[in-house]
C-alpha cells in the first residue's frame, strides 16, 4: 500500500461474516432482513463490459458531492511465480511510481490538492486493488491517473523506481512483521499451513531476499501479463451522471488493447492430515497460541458455515470462548476467530492471548473444550439468533461508506469471486439459511485436531535470519533502449483534466437543545438508513485524573458496561448481542464517552443500556478485579510495542510525572494496582452529571423522536458539575535525546516531540494547513523526503494533538535501524526548511485545499457525523463551527504558515525518542557527530535509568 494506513497481516476476506461492505444507495426498502429476505434492500448499479474486457460498474448516489474510483486487477499472491515471493505486492507499489503522461510524485499531489479521501491500494491472495474517493467535480483527474497507470507505465518504469519501491517495501516488512508483536508468529501459520511451493506460503508479503531479487524485466513481465482491461474491474460509486461517465470511461479506457487471457490457476492445497505444531520465540511479554485449518474456499459449500461459527465462538463478549478463557477462567487477555475466505482455500483461525502467569498450553486446553463441544452439539437457537441479528446490523453499518472498503469494493469483490456485483441479497440469503445443525455439521468435519496447525508465540529471543544487505543505489547511466509500451500515445493524455463545477456544499450541522437537568442533546437526522448511532460525551478525560491517579479515566469508563443495580456483565454482553447492537466506553485526554449503534427499530432497548450503563454502574469489585488484571496485561502488552514504548516515554519526558499529560490513557502499573472502587465511583459521581454532558445522535431519529427519547432516559438524571481542576506547569526534561534499548531490533521507532497548542487556538487553520505540507500528507516533505527519496522508511508523519489546555506536536516513523540518525538529521533539516521561507504557491494550495475539499468526507457515515457533533461540544466550538472552518482554511496565507511555523516548530524546544539498538544509534551518532547533548536513557515505562 503507498499510504500510512494499514491492513492486517492476516487478510480476511470482505464478505466473512460481519464484514459485509456497503450498500448504500438505490434502496428501495428499510425492511429487517431477519423477516423477510424479499425485502432487503438492493443496489441500484449497471454492469457493462468494453469491447477490451473491462468490467465497468456504475452506481449514482447524490447525498454528498463525493465520487469513489475502485478498480481491482484479479492478480495476487497467488499467480507469482516461484523465488518471487511478495512480488504481487512490490508491484502494487510500482504502481504509483511514474506513467507516461504522470511523473512520478504528480498523482498523489494532484489528488491531495482535490481533496482525495480514502487514497490508495492493497494487495491479498486473489487480488489487487486501487481507490480514490474525490469530490465529484474530480472524477476525470482520478480516471486520468488510473487509465494512465494501466495503459502507460511500461514505457517509463526504471530501475531507480524499482530500487526505491524494494527499499519502500523491505520497510513495511520490517515494520509489519519483524518489528511488530506476534508478526513473525503469525507468519509461521502460513508456513505451516502450506509447502514453500504454494502461492500462500509467504502470506502476501514474502521475503526479504524475494523482494531484493526481483529485477526490471520480472516487472515488466507482470505487468503485461496481468494488468490489462480484460484481468480487471473498475466501480465508479457516488455523485456521478451515468451517461457522462460512460463516456469518460470509454475516453479513458476504451483505447487500450485486451491482454492474453489469464487462464484458471491449477494449484492443488495439499490437505493436512496430521496435526503441525512449532513454538514461535517473539520479544513479546504474553504466550499466544494460533489454531489454524484449511477450510472451503469462497462461496463454497461450508464457508458461510464456518463464519457463523467463528462468530459463536469468538465474536464477542457474549461469544463462547470470551466467556470462558476471558471471563470465568481469566486465562486470556484476548480471544479471537476468523474464516478467511480466498480463491485456493480459505483459512480458519483460532488466537488467543495468555494473561500474565498463564501459559499457551492452558489456552489450547480450554480452546479444544469448546471446539469439542461445537463438533459434537449443535449451538443453541438463541446463539444463532444473536450471530444473525448482529450481522444484520454489521451488513447496514456497512452500507454507509462509499470509498474505501464499503461500497464500491464489495461490487468489485462480488464480481472478482463471482461475475455479478449485485450477489449481496443471495449472500445474506447464504448466511441466513445456515442451521444450528450445518454449524455443527460442518465444524465437526473441518475443525479437526488432526487437520490443523498449532503455533504457539511465546517470549524469548526473535530469530530474523541472515540481513540481506540494502545495495547502494545503481549508478544512473543514460540508456538509449527505447521501451516498446503496450498501447498507441494520446497526445491529449499529456494534460491535467480541468475540474469540473463545484457542486455548492452545505455540511450537516446538528440541531441542539437542552434538558432542565443541564444535559445538551445535539442530533442530526438522516434517513438513509435504518441505523442510529447515540453517543454520551463527557468533558472529562484524562486530563481530569488526580496526579497520583493516571489511568483513573480510563478505568471508571472500563467497568461502565460491567454490571449495574440491575444487569450483570454477562447479562449486558448478552442483551446487546441479542439486539445486534455494538456498546463501547472509553476515555481520551479532554473527554469520556459511552455509546450505543443499533437498527433503528431496536434502538428505544440499546438506549435503555446505554442510559443503565452510564447512570447506574455497580461498579462490582469481582469485575473491578478482573479489569485491573486485564489493563496490568495491557500495560505488559505495550512494553513489546515499540511505536507505543515511544508514545509512553515521550509523554513522560515531555510533561514529567506530575502532569495529567505525562501518561497515555491506560496510566501505569502502580496507580492500577493502588485504584480502589471507592476512587472509580468518585471520579464517575464527579464527572459522569448531566451538565457535563452531552447526547449526541445520528441517524434514522427525527428532531421529535429524539426529544422524546432524551426525556425518557435521561431527563430524571441529576448532579452538578465540578470545576476543571488546573494542571499546572510541564516539567520538561533537560535531555535532547532519549533512548530505550531494544537490542537487535531491525527498525528504529523515533518520535520528536514539542508542546504544541489548545484546540481553541486562532492559529488552529493555519497550523493545519502547515502540517499537511510538513508531514501530514503522503506527498509531505517529510514522507517525500525519506519514504520516496531516501528509501529510509515505510512512512514518517507529523501532527498536532489539539488539546483543551495545551497539546503536542508529534513527528514520527519506523525508521531502518542502520539509518536512524541519517534519517534524524533529515528531519531536522526539514523543520528549519519549513520555516526558513514562505511555502511557494502550489505547494500552499495543494495543503489547503486538502484540508477544505475533504471536509464532507467527515459526514458520510453517522459515526463520523457524531465523532464531529461530540468534538465541537467537547470544546464549546458551536454548531455551525465546520461549516466556517473552511473559510478559515481558505484564507491561510504561506506567510500564515511560516510565522506558525517559526512559532511552534523549534528544534531547540523537541525531544527525540528513540526505541531500539541503543549499540547501533550510538555508533551513528558518533560517525555523524550529531550533537544533541547528554543522552538520557529511560525504560518502557518511561522511567529513568541511572
Amino acid at each position: 500500500m503507498k499510504s500510512l494506513k494499514l491492513l492486517p497481516v492476516l487478510l480476511i476476506s470482505l464478505l466473512s461474516v460481519f464484514s459485509l461492505p456497503a450498500l448504500a444507495v438505490g434502496i428501495t426498502e428499510q425492511k429487517s432482513i431477519v423477516a423477510d429476505i424479499s425485502s432487503l434492500p438492493r443496489i441500484a448499479f449497471e454492469k457493462y463490459t468494453l469491447s477490451n474486457g473491462l468490467d465497468v460498474i456504475l452506481v449514482e448516489d447524490h447525498r454528498l458531492p463525493m465520487t469513489t474510483v475502485n478498480l481491482w486487477y484479479h492478480v495476487g499472491a497467488a499467480n507469482e511465480e516461484p523465488g518471487l515471493t511478495g512480488f504481487a505486492h512490490l508491484f502494487e507499489h510500482m504502481m504509483f511510481a511514474a506513467s507516461k503522461h504522470v511523473p512520478r510524485g504528480m498523482a498523489d499531489k494532484l489528488l491531495e490538492s482535490a481533496g482525495v479521501t480514502d487514497s490508495n491500494g492493497s494487495t491479498d491472495f486473489d487480488r489487487t486493488n486501487y481507490f480514490d474517493t474525490v469530490p465529484s467535480n474530480q472524477l476525470e483527474l482520478a480516471l486520468w491517473i488510473h487509465s494512465d497507470r494501466m495503459g502507460y507505465l511500461l514505457d517509463v518504469l526504471d530501475q531507480d523506481a524499482l530500487s526505491n519501491q524494494q527499499d519502500v517495501v523491505r520497510n513495511e516488512r520490517r515494520q509489519h512483521i519483524e518489528n511488530r508483536p506476534y508478526g513473525i508468529v503469525e507468519e509461521a501459520i502460513f508456513h505451516q499451513l502450506f509447502p514453500k511451493t504454494h502461492p500462500y506460503y509467504a502470506s502476501v508479503m514474502g521475503s526479504h531476499e524475494d523482494i531484493q531479487a526481483a529485477k526490471l524485466e520480472d516487472i515488466r513481465r507482470f505487468f503485461k501479463r496481468y494488468y490489462r482491461p480484460n484481468n480487471a474491474s473498475i466501480v465508479i460509486a457516488g455523485d456521478i451522471d451515468k451517461a457522462k461517465t460512460k463516456l469518460l470511461v470509454e475516453k479513458y479506457f476504451g483505447h487500450f488493447k485486451r491482454g492474453e487471457p489469464i487462464p484458471k490457476l491449477q494449484i492443488v492445497t495439499p490437505p493436512i492430515t496430521q496435526e503441525r505444531r512449532v513454538e514461535v520465540q517473539d520479544q513479546v511479554e504474553l504466550p499466544r497460541v494460533f489454531m489454524g485449518w484449511l477450510t472451503p474456499a469462497a462461496f463454497k459449500a461450508g464457508d458461510a458455515e464456518l463464519g457463523v461459527a467463528a462468530q459463536i465462538l469468538a465474536g464477542g463478549k457474549s461469544s463462547r470462548l470470551y466467556k470462558k478463557l476471558v471471563y470465568d477462567m481469566q486465562i486470556a487477555q484476548d480471544v479471537n476467530a476468523s474464516q478467511n475466505s480466498n480463491a485456493l482455500t480459505s483459512i480458519f483461525i483460532i488466537d488467543a492471548t495468555a494473561r500474565p502467569g498463564h501459559s499457551a498450553k492452558e489456552l489450547e486446553a480450554a480452546i479444544n473444550e469448546e471446539l469439542n463441544q461445537l463438533r459434537s452439539t449443535p449451538p443453541s437457537e438463541v446463539e444463532l439468533e444473536r450471530v444473525m441479528n448482529s450481522f444484520e446490523t454489521a451488513s447496514f453499518s456497512q452500507m454507509e461508506k462509499i470509498g474505501g472498503f464499503g461500497l464500491a469494493n464489495m461490487l468489485n469483490e462480488y464480481n472478482h469471486y463471482l461475475g455479478d456485483p449485485g450477489y449481496l441479497e443471495k449472500d445474506i440469503l447464504r448466511y441466513r439459511q445456515v442451521t444450528a445443525e450445518d454449524v455443527q455439521r460442518v465444524s465437526a468435519a473441518q475443525l479437526q485436531n488432526n487437520a490443523r496447525v498449532v503455533v504457539y508465540g511465546i517470549p524469548g529471543t526473535k530469530v530474523l535470519g541472515a540481513e540481506v544487505p540494502t545495495p547502494l543505489p545503481p549508478k544512473k547511466i543514460a540508456s538509449t533502449k527505447v521501451v516498446q509500451g503496450l498501447h498507441a500515445d494520446q497526445s491529449w493524455r499529456k494534460h491535467i483534466p480541468k475540474a469540473g463545477p463545484l457542486r455548492s456544499v452545505v455540511l450537516p450541522k446538528g440541531e441542539s437543545f437542552q434538558l432542565p437537568n443541564g444535559l445538551t442533546v445535539i442530533y442530526h437526522y438522516n434517513p438513509a438508513l435504518p441505523l442510529v448511532s447515540v453517543e454520551l460525551v463527557f468533558k472529562s478525560g484524562s486530563a481530569a485524573n488526580p496526579v497520583d491517579s493516571p489511568g483513573l479515566a480510563s478505568f471508571t469508563a472500563q467497568m461502565l458496561d460491567e454490571g449495574t443495580l440491575s444487569r450483570s456483565s454477562m447479562q449486558i454482553a448478552d442483551q446487546v448481542a441479542q439486539l445486534g447492537a455494538s456498546l463501547s466506553a472509553g476515555a481520551s485526554i479532554d473527554a469520556s464517552s459511552a455509546q450505543v449503534m443499533s437498527l433503528k427499530k431496536n434502538i428505544d432497548q440499546a438506549v435503555d443500556l446505554l442510559a443503565d450503563v452510564v447512570l447506574n454502574p455497580s461498579f462490582p469489585l469481582d469485575e473491578i478485579e478482573r479489569q485491573r488484571s486485564s489493563r496490568l496485561a495491557e500495560l505488559r502488552q505495550q512494553r513489546e510495542n515499540a511505536p507505543a514504548i515511544a508514545s509512553r516515554v515521550a509523554a513522560a519526558a515531555l510533561f514529567g510525572d506530575k502532569h495529567a499529560y505525562g501518561y497515555l490513557e491506560l496510566g501505569t502499573e502502580s496507580a492500577n494496582k493502588a485504584t480502589q472502587r471507592d476512587d472509580l465511583i468518585a471520579f464517575w459521581k464527579k464527572n459522569y452529571v448531566p451538565s457535563n454532558a452531552a447526547l449526541v445522535v445520528s441517524g434514522a431519529m427525527t428532531g421529535d423522536e429524539v426529544k422524546a427519547m432524551a426525556q425518557a432516559k435521561f431527563g430524571q438524571w441529576q448532579g452538578a458539575a465540578s470545576p476543571i481542576a488546573s494542571l499546572g506547569k510541564p516539567e520538561t526534561t533537560a535531555a535532547r535525546l532519549v533512548l530505550v534499548d531494544q537490542p537487535d531490533a531491525p527498525q528504529t521507532a523515533l518520535q520528536l516531540e514539542a508542546i504544541g497548542v489548545e484546540r481553541k487556538s486562532l492559529d488552529y487553520a493555519a497550523l493545519q494547513v502547515l502540517n499537511g505540507a510538513f508531514g501530514g500528507l503522503f506527498t509531505s516533505r517529510l514522507n517525500t523526503n525519506l519514504r520516496e527519496q531516501k528509501g529510509y522508511t515505510y512512512g514518517v508523519g507529523s501532527g498536532f494533538q489539539f488539546q483543551r489546555v495545551s497539546g503536542t506536536f508529534t513527528i514520527s516513523g519506523s525508521i531502518r535501524t542502520d539509518v536512524t540518525v541519517p534519517a534524524l538529521k533529515e528531519i531536522f533539516k526539514e523543520i528549519k526548511a519549513i520555516s526558513a521561507k514562505p511555502m511557494l504557491t502550489q505547494e500552499l494550495e495543494k495543503a489547503r485545499n486538502a484540508q477544505i475539499l475533504s471536509l464532507p468526507a467527515r459526514f458520510e457515515t453517522n459515526s463520523g457525523m457524531s465523532a464531529s457533533m461530540a468534538n465541537i461540544f467537547a470544546y464549546d466550538l458551536g454548531l455551525d463551527y465546520y461549516n466556517g472552518l473552511a473559510n478559515r482554511f481558505a484564507a491561510v496565507t504561506a506567510k500564515d504558515t511560516q510565522t506558525v511555523a517559526k512559532k511552534y516548530l523549534k528544534p531547540e524546544s523537541m525531544i527525540v525518542v528513540g526505541v531500539g539498538d541503543k549499540n547501533k544509534i550510538q555508533q551513528q551518532l558518533k560517525r555523524l557527530n550529531m550533537k544533541l547533548g547528554q543522552v538520557e536513557y529511560r525504560d518502557a515505562d518511561g522511567n529513568i535509568l541511572k
